[in-house]
């Protein structure tokens, strides 16, 4: 097993408005996240929300406590939220055993307890990918699917962004300490997704973008409203949003992507919109 892990500090908007292009990426895109039998993991100082995937295959890999954490467990002073966007595997906690199917969520709450995860067959191996953040308490642990989730329907094939909301990590459907976690699927036609886009300075976002097919991108726009960037992206592909920046996308294909936020704001709705015409 190998785990791999960086870390990653906040930045200025004033600075940010001077990256290049690659300095862009370094700061902000993921690019490594699902690689057999490794977990990968970025620890933003963005709210202090960690980024990971794992691809289990050929053994079981273990969640444990990477240095930055100072911590005996990974949970120790933390929560995690887990999406499943390979094929059938499974999160033990303890000797306890949670099955995951494709696009099923689990909540895990702080506690000193050893995670692993495993994949029910190595030909189609599961690809955990989880957002996790700081805790104050211990909330129950608890499997999500797709029908427990809040689901909205949102936008239209005319304007390019008909999708589906699923909120399934959120305080609708779960207690959480302040992470908070869900799934967007766009219609075939419909490129784009969070427009209009919006900023909420008292929660960070990270976004995970998956179906994306082999031969396309996305294009995932960053910044400030009035100076914004982007990030061109592939599959299985994460990128940072911190607090002063829009996050918003558009690609070449439909596709499906994960969105997860660590702060003090729960309340979903909480958010200042902007138009797409206020857009530079």
């Amino acid at each position: 097993m190998k785990v791999n892990y960086e870390v990653r500090h906040a930045a200025h908007p004033e600075d940010a408005k001077g990256y290049d292009t690659q300095r862009l990426r370094r700061d902000f895109l993921i690019e490594k996240l699902m690689a057999k039998d490794e977990v990968n993991l970025v620890y933003t100082m963005y709210d202090r929300l960690i980024v990971g995937g794992a691809v289990p295959v050929e053994e079981k890999l273990e969640l444990a406590a990477i240095e930055p954490l100072k911590a005996p467990f990974f949970l120790h002073r933390r929560e995690l939220g887990i999406i499943n966007v390979g094929g059938a595997g499974t999160v033990e906690v303890d000797g306890k055993v949670f099955e995951l199917g494709y696009k099923e969520a689990l909540y895990l709450g702080m506690g000193d307890r050893k995670v692993v995860f495993s994949s029910r067959s190595a030909v189609e191996p599961a690809h955990f990918y989880f957002n996790s953040a700081p805790a104050h308490r211990n909330y129950p642990d608890r499997k999500i699917t797709k029908a427990d989730a809040v689901v909205v329907e949102t936008g239209s094939l005319e304007e390019s962004n008909h999708r589906t909301i699923n909120k399934l990590i959120v305080n609708q459907v779960l207690p959480t300490c302040q992470l908070q976690m869900g799934m967007t699927e766009l219609k075939t036609g419909s490129v784009w997704n969070t427009m209009p886009p919006h900023t909420h300075d008292r929660r960070m976002e990270a976004y995970f973008y998956f179906e994306v097919p082999g031969n396309q991108a996305v294009c995932h726009f960053m910044g400030e409203v009035d100076e914004t960037r982007h990030v061109w992206m592939k599959n299985e592909e994460a990128v940072i949003s911190p607090v002063w920046s829009i996050h918003s996308a558009c690609a070449t294909s439909n596709y499906t992507f994960i969105w997860g936020m660590a702060g003090e704001n729960m309340d979903y709705g909480d958010m200042d919109t902007v138009t797409a015409q206020t857009l530079k």
